[in-house]
């Protein structure tokens, strides 16, 4: 007896076949087959018969169905191989040995084969089990959800093994065989890629390049026919090996290339040629001697040191397997556009039978772009045409190019395109011609318009910077100074154009050392200058595109070279240049277009090195002006963030003399405010140290002392240095009130990185200094500060003493928030002074002094005093529940150390395991930074 599926739903006894009757019958023992020795519930049994629409009486059906085939089961003797049908409750049970279900033998046949050390007894073994099946899976049931699932996914295992066949045919050398195998089933799948692409790689080793190229395109056409998509990358790589050159059985590999390898699709292939002559546009080429009886090739030489790049050269490639694909390489000046264009070109000729044309564009020279018809006769005389036949105007002569090439396979090579018209001019008319376009602006015209694939160019990483100038100036120059090697590649910015430039200079100069060319270059002063040699540098290529801009964009990349930070948004950028967000959020546009400006994050942007250097020479007479432009930006700003963030904060001083903000940003809420904040953290900082260094020390304290809400929010990363900064500055303008500030903020930070002694001799300086500058206020806060660390010293009732002062000092000020966060300290001190009930009575006052929607940070902290104050009470459910919330809240507001606080009280009077994995989480949180 055997169950078949692989084919038509049958049951095959000694005596024949059984009638197993209508369709749904079978169905349903090939639901209970295909679970065999399960019990399948009556429910699964009917969704695989009806789907979503059962009939009224579908269990009585299905009990009908099982009956009979129970019936031909005892009437065939099934008992006597093992075979049963039995009723569970609510279920069947088809209990059967697996030796008696074909698609369990295909399946022990499938892993027999991969065990096999032979590829004969692979092949041997993956023929037997592709021999079991006798036609499409599950043939006779229904196509109801279920069932058609499974047939698929038999259906999916069948093809694989056809291609695990083709594979170990591969292997033994008969790649003939192996192509006849897999087109039979290519054609009956035609949108299966994986097949389509064993089968071009089959073809191409079988020494049949031309079928396997053919096989290519047209599975290209049908996907872009059928489902409106480009091939994939297991269909784009089989292309990239045979345009590469990949070995073929017999053959040398090519530059070492691995022809198992055809995911590698651009390390560099063998360059080839192909000698068809292309017929000519007017007739054949034998009856016009002004056509060439090669293909046409007006490439210019391959790039000499060409290094990396690697993901962009698969990423050319990748682009090339669409339909008229228009691959565009875009970068900003001296990345390298035209080198990577030209690599891929020379060493893809066996995908262009027909020719590879070449045109400079000429989009950022100074001598101007040709002619459009001049281009357009260039190509059309290279393709055959007759001079005397070559139209006059511009349309006419597109058109025919557009004609020439519409059954051809070339590449059309367009260097240093400006824009997307003079493109489209001249885009042959054939799909199987690639376009490859240079620019050094994006040219989203031609994205919207021709579907352009764009392969964005960025800078080279050091290593492949480093081995840049090792082509040039050789191997043993580079190992003799490896670290000034990388330390050139560095300052030269990754920027291919400056590498050369360097290298040249030192390869004239072989006395010269790398580490003293690399310390020229260190000096910001004089770096564009060493990185201009002859005609060609790094000023040169950017002035070009500088002198394509409008003046407002130029103006806007002048004052940006004066920015003291990394990064910018549209809001600085109006600040330096003295116009508004929209205005600026254009020039940025305009410049990122022009790849002259880079945009990391939506509204966020940054400039290269190297041409930060050289806007900053477009106006150098305006860097004092567009630096203080910046700084009042920053104050403005982060005054709005800190009201934002900590609405019942007091303002922490008067505005410096002379300030004059723009572009000042408005934030939704606090969880935006501190997200400006944590993210221009390192730019304020720049910011403060370039208003230091230019004598702004007004603004530099300033700067560093409006960051105050994420100080307090995260305290312990690493702010010591940054108050330091801003203490030198308060200092240097003999300003009392902004000492007094900054020391008690840096005193806090010291105490809780647990530099206790310093913090002490800080934070004695402090109230003294505040109530010289008749800062009331600050004065309050420094009693809290200096409270906190007197209590770490054991001095406990100096530290009571201090914080009521402050207490009465804000209720005299009448300032809410400073009074809630002394009394929150004070209820601290009472707790640990053993007066859980003084404690209580604070933390109530505190709380009441705050809305709900405050505070987030200090309402975590007083629920948590609360909180252990009842415990010390006595009353344990009510001190529990208040931990919890405090933790809750600090948990809801991201205040991960306010929630490891509360839950280190919880842990130490609860076991419940939620509050030591919260406490875990929020701990890892902190140490991790959020």
């Amino acid at each position: 007896m055997e169950f078949r599926l692989l084919g038509t739903v049958s049951v095959d006894t000694r005596t024949g076949p059984l009638p197993l009757g209508p369709a749904k019958r079978r169905s349903l023992l090939a639901a209970l087959l295909l679970s065999a020795n399960t019990p399948v519930p009556v429910a699964r049994l009917t969704d695989s018969l009806w789907g979503e629409e059962p009939p009224p009486r579908a269990r009585g059906v299905i009990q009908g169905h099982v009956s009979r085939l129970r019936a031909l089961l005892t009437g065939a003797e099934a008992q006597a191989y093992g075979v049963e049908l039995v009723t569970l409750g609510d279920a069947y049970v088809l209990r059967v040995p697996e030796t008696l279900l074909d698609y369990q033998r295909f399946e022990e046949l499938l892993m027999l084969a991969r065990q096999q050390r032979s590829a004969a007894d692979t092949v041997r073994m993956l023929d037997d089990a592709l021999s079991l099946w006798q036609g499409p899976a599950l043939g006779g049931t229904s196509t109801e959800g279920p069932l058609q699932a499974a047939a698929h996914t038999l259906e999916e295992s069948r093809l694989a093994t056809v291609e695990e066949l083709a594979r170990a045919y591969a292997d033994l050398g008969e790649h003939h065989r192996a192509a006849s195998v897999l087109r039979a089933e290519a054609v009956a799948h035609p949108m299966r890629e994986s097949l389509a692409a064993a089968l071009i790689l089959a073809l191409y080793r079988a020494g049949r390049q031309s079928e396997a190229l053919d096989w290519f395109h047209r599975t290209r056409r049908l996907l872009a026919d059928e489902l409106g998509i480009d091939p994939g990358h297991e269909l784009a790589d089989a292309y990239a090996l045979i345009l590469r050159g990949g070995p073929r059985p017999g053959a040398a590999p090519a530059g070492g290339t691995d022809a198992a390898g055809a995911s590698r699709a651009a390390t560099g292939p063998a360059e080839g040629a192909g000698t068809t002559a292309p017929p000519g546009p007017l007739g054949p080429a034998a009856h016009s001697p002004s056509v060439a009886t090669h293909p046409t090739d007006l490439l210019p030489r391959a790039p000499r040191g060409f290094h990396g790049r690697n993901a962009e050269l698969a990423a050319l490639t990748r682009a090339a397997a669409g339909e008229a694909p228009v691959c565009l390489v875009t970068g900003p000046a001296g990345v390298g556009k035209t080198s990577l264009a030209l690599q891929w070109a020379h060493h893809n000729p066996a995908a262009f039978p027909d020719g590879r044309l070449f045109a400079d564009l000429r989009g950022f020279s100074e001598t101007g772009e040709p002619a459009l018809i001049d281009v357009l006769r260039e190509f059309l005389l290279a393709l055959g045409v007759a001079p005397r036949r070559v139209p006059e105007s511009v349309s006419a002569a597109a058109a025919l190019f557009r004609s020439l090439t519409d059954r051809r396979r070339l590449l059309v090579v367009l260097d240093n395109a400006r824009d997307s018209a003079t493109v489209r001019a001249l885009l042959p008319g054939g799909t199987d011609c690639v376009t490859l376009v240079t620019s050094r602006n994006r040219l989203e015209g031609l994205i919207a318009s021709d579907a352009a694939r764009p392969v964005p160019l960025g800078i080279l990483e050091p290593q492949d910077g480093t081995a840049l100038l090792a082509g040039v100036l050789g191997e043993e120059r580079i190992l003799a100074e490896p670290v000034a090697a990388r330390r050139l590649a560095e300052l030269c910015g990754g920027l291919p154009l400056a590498l050369r430039v360097t290298a040249a200079r030192l390869a004239g100069r072989p006395q010269w050392t790398l580490a003293g060319l690399a310390d020229e270059l260190a000096d910001e002063r004089g770096r564009l200058t060493f990185l201009d040699v002859d005609d060609t540098g790094v000023s040169a290529a950017l002035r070009l595109t500088v002198q394509q801009l409008p003046a407002d964009a130029v103006r806007q990349l002048a004052r940006l070279g004066h920015h003291p930070g990394g990064h910018f948004d549209p809001y600085t950028c109006a600040a330096l240049a003295g116009t508004d967000p929209a205005a600026a959020a254009a020039a940025l546009e305009r410049l990122g277009s022009a790849h002259l400006v880079t945009e990391t994050a939506p509204g966020r942007w940054v400039l290269h090195d190297l041409v930060r250097l050289y806007a900053r020479g477009l106006d150098p007479a305006s860097g004092a002006e567009a630096l203080v432009d910046v700084l009042d930006h920053y104050i403005a700003t982060a005054l709005a963030a800190a009201d934002t963030a900590e609405p019942g904060g007091e303002p922490c001083f008067v505005l410096p003399e002379g300030y004059r903000p723009a572009a000042v940003r408005d934030f939704a809420d606090r969880a935006a405010a501190m997200h400006w904040l944590a993210t221009e953290r390192d730019d304020l900082a720049r910011a403060a140290v370039a208003a230091r260094g230019a004598g702004l020390h007004d603004r530099a304290w300033r700067i560093i002392l409006l960051q105050w809400p994420q100080v307090v929010w995260r305290v312990r990363d690493s702010w010591a240095p940054l108050l330091e900064l801003a203490l030198d500055s308060a200092r240097a303008k003999q300003d009392l009130y902004a000492e007094s500030r900054v020391l008690n903020l840096l005193g806090w930070v010291l105490t809780e990185e647990g530099r206790t002694a310093e913090a002490l001799t800080l934070l004695e300086r402090s109230p003294g200094l505040a109530q010289q500058a008749g800062d009331r206020l600050g004065e309050a806060t420094a009693l809290i500060n200096l409270a906190v660390v007197q209590a770490g010293q054991g001095e406990l009732d100096r530290a009571l003493e201090g914080c009521g002062r402050a207490v009465v000092l804000a209720r005299e000020e009448e300032d809410r928030h400073t009074e809630m966060l002394a009394l929150q300290h004070l209820a601290r001190l009472q707790l640990s002074a053993h007066r859980p009930g003084d404690a209580l009575g604070s933390a109530r006052t505190a709380l009441a002094l705050g809305p709900e929607h405050e505070e987030a940070a200090r309402r975590s902290l007083l629920l948590a005093v609360s909180g252990e104050a009842r415990l010390a009470l006595g009353e344990e459910d009510e001190g529990i529940l208040l931990l919890d919330r405090a933790a809750e809240e600090a948990e809801h507001a991201g205040y991960d150390e306010g929630a490891v606080r509360a839950l280190e009280a919880l842990l130490r009077v609860s076991a419940r395991a939620e509050y030591r994995t919260r406490h875990a989480l929020a701990l890892r949180r902190l140490t991790d930074g959020g």
